[in-house]
């Protein structure tokens, strides 16, 4: 993975900064999302039930299931701000679920650099305005104002 310095952070303030590559969900993903937070709701659960009583033509992810999936799909992206020994997500402004994913659809992320803010402590705070594209939709899965803060490595001081 690239990184990118400070500077060169700051100067893509306003621009998209990365689309992510495909990824397909599937029902694995799906069934094992649900064992992981108890959440078995039939509509994601039950392909079969999911075709014949709604009008999505079968089981549909989990909107946090599509919306966990911008970590990996940063990883996959972004460059990595040199300096930086952690990552922390430190929350959304604004989320919305706009369109069910389906069962066997391919999503990407789209990444647009709304704000940089270097605090003096190190941390640094990164806006990005977020979209998660379902390939061959006129609407996005997600949009969101996400937050993450990038904590800087101390550098040891010399005497």
């Amino acid at each position: 993975m690239s990184s990118i310095t400070l500077d060169e952070l700051l100067g893509n303030t306003g621009k998209e900064v990365g689309i992510s590559p495909w990824r397909v969900v599937t029902q694995t993903m799906i069934d094992q999302f649900a064992d992981a937070t108890d959440d078995h709701q039939w509509i994601h659960v039950n392909p079969e039930r999911a075709a014949a009583e709604t009008p999505f033509g079968g089981s549909i992810a989990h909107g946090f299931l599509t919306l966990s999936l911008l970590s990996a799909m940063t990883y996959e992206t972004l460059p990595t701000l040199e300096g930086a020994g952690m990552g922390i997500n430190y929350g959304f402004d604004k989320l919305r679920f706009i369109t069910p994913v389906k069962t066997g659809a391919r999503i990407r992320a789209r990444f647009f650099l709304a704000d940089v803010n270097a605090r003096p402590s190190g941390w640094i705070q990164i806006t990005y305005n977020v979209t998660i594209d379902i390939e061959n939709s006129p609407k996005p899965a997600i949009t969101a104002k996400w937050l993450t803060i990038a904590v800087m490595e101390r550098k040891e001081e010399t005497a």
